[in-house]
């Protein structure tokens, strides 16, 4: 069993039931009322490096978050200059989140919101874009070549923007060409002969490999690119001058002094070591 292995089929599970809770028509009309999407491209091209901010209640990898952390999030999110867009969790089963909570997220923010998921399926786009979510992730560890094109292709059709998630070279090559926010995960779902077996030590199922960062150099030309996972206040530095923003959370969510705490943090290594 790998950890991918376990997550899946749960996330087809919560799919199964989405769709018996609301048929595809019925969200099809929702995605069509739904406030016109934000652009999250426009947003992190912004100049300076910024934040995609996350929220969850909980990780595979990191446990709990604080629950009062979770709770100021999107207030403190939506104050802070640094912070470009919002990354939401979707699934229950893992993550603790439902596509309810994006749906309150998106309401109240004024800053673009993501998605996050594992998304393999149309109604998952379609279902993003009802709730008022402006970007999906889409993963090259979980989605073919052909699977991320046709899911991008709806994505664009809806006015939404995709983050691709890569881990390696061979996952880049499969990318659509017009991908145009791709982002670099250090959490190692995959090695190179395949995907990390889950064992009784959640850290050794996940364990971060910061040389991913490397293949930055490696994206599309023109791609805003984007560091993910195992990104503190004390390793932010070393990691922008080679991204555009980077996807933060369970530092944000777990700190004891709170999220605007952490945040500053964030703001003042970035002052100190982007020139």
């Amino acid at each position: 069993m790998t950890i991918l292995d376990r997550i899946l089929p749960d996330a087809r599970r919560e799919l199964d039931a989405a769709r018996r809770a609301t048929p595809l028509e019925d969200v099809k009309c929702r995605a069509a009322d739904a406030r016109p999407p934000r652009d999250v491209a426009d947003a992190l091209a912004a100049p300076g490096f910024g934040l995609m901010a996350e929220i969850k209640r909980r990780s595979p990898s990191m446990g709990e978050m604080r629950p009062e952390n979770v709770a100021a999030a999107a207030a403190a999110y939506a104050a802070s200059p640094l912070v470009r867009a919002v990354s939401v969790l979707t699934n229950e089963t893992h993550f603790g989140m439902s596509i309810d909570d994006l749906a309150a997220v998106a309401a109240a923010s004024s800053k673009p919101v993501l998605r996050k998921d594992f998304i393999f399926d149309p109604y998952q786009i379609y279902a993003a874009r009802a709730a008022g979510a402006d970007a999906v992730l889409l993963m090259a560890s979980v989605l073919s070549a052909d699977q991320m094109a046709a899911l991008y292709e709806l994505t664009r059709d809806l006015g939404m923007e995709a983050l691709f998630e890569v881990h390696e070279a061979e996952e880049i090559a499969a990318l659509p060409c017009e991908a145009r926010i791709v982002g670099i995960n250090s959490r190692k779902f995959k090695s190179r002969g395949n995907l990390v077996a889950a064992g009784d030590a959640t850290d050794r199922d996940f364990a971060l490999d910061f040389t991913a960062f490397d293949l930055a150099e490696s994206l599309p030309s023109g791609c805003l690119r984007v560091a993910e996972s195992g990104i503190s206040s004390a390793t932010i530095a070393a990691v922008a001058p080679h991204f555009d923003a980077a996807l933060v959370g369970t530092s944000l969510l777990r700190d004891p002094r709170g999220v605007r705490a952490a945040l500053d943090d964030f703001a003042g290594a970035l002052e100190g070591g982007v020139h």
